[in-house]
Order: C-alpha cells, then structure tokens, then sequence
C-alpha cells in the first residue's frame, strides 16, 4: 500500500515562502505522477502542482506558475514544493497525490491531478494572513 507523508505546513504572511515535503513509499508502480492538490474551506479540490516519474514533465495551475516549483530526488519518491511569494489565496490543506500510470506533458499530467488520483495524504495546512 502506498503511504504518502506530508511535512512543512505553517502559518505565514503574505509575500514569504514556505516548502513541503512529501515522502512516498510501497510504489509498485513502473509509472507514476506524484504531486500536489488544495483544498481551501468551502472550495473544490484544486491539483496546484505534479511531476512525472517517467520524464521531466511538470505541471503548475495558472493560479501558482511563477511561484510555486515542484522538484524531487532522483528516485521521485520524494517530492517538494517551494512556494514563494504567498497569497492570502494560497490558505489552504495541501495534499500529497499519487496517480499510477504513465503520463507525460503538462496536460496529461494536469488530467490525472484532477481525475486520477489513487492515493492521497493526510494533509498539511498552509495559512497566508494578508
């Protein structure tokens, strides 16, 4: 079974910089996307960022390109996101995901945030106060 363990959350204002961690392990999977989703209080789940264990792929939502970077080790088996410049829009429980399966490209990789998701972590709370 997969496990997908998150760390870095925080309290922060506006304009600083947080980075989470998340350590996976049980992958079976030849193929994987491992990455990031939010949830805010009373909105829908958003897929914020992912990469692709078969290539250099990545993927970054319109609402965070140019702020968040997502990386890993070598083994893709941990994954961090750097968040710089923090919006009070950022506040939200960010989960660790995982899709099994081969997807390469921003879009495919997009697709499988949203609608693919086979494990997901407990969450980390990020709050950003203006």
């Amino acid at each position: 079974e997969v496990l997908l363990v998150e760390s870095g959350g925080g309290a922060v204002q506006a304009g600083e910089s947080l980075r989470l961690s998340c350590v996976a392990s049980g992958i079976t999977s030849d193929d994987w996307v491992i990455g990031w989703v939010r949830q805010a209080p009373g909105k829908e789940r958003e897929g914020v960022s992912a990469l692709s264990s078969s290539d250099t792929s990545t993927y970054h939502s319109d609402s965070v390109k140019g702020r968040f970077t997502i990386s890993s080790d070598n083994a893709k088996t941990t994954v961090y996101l750097q968040m710089n410049n923090l919006k009070p829009e950022d506040t939200a429980v960010y989960y660790c995901a995982l899709v099994k399966g081969h997807y390469t490209g921003s879009n495919y990789l997009a697709w499988a945030l949203t609608y693919g998701i086979d494990y997901l972590g407990k969450g980390t709370l990020v709050t950003v106060s203006a």
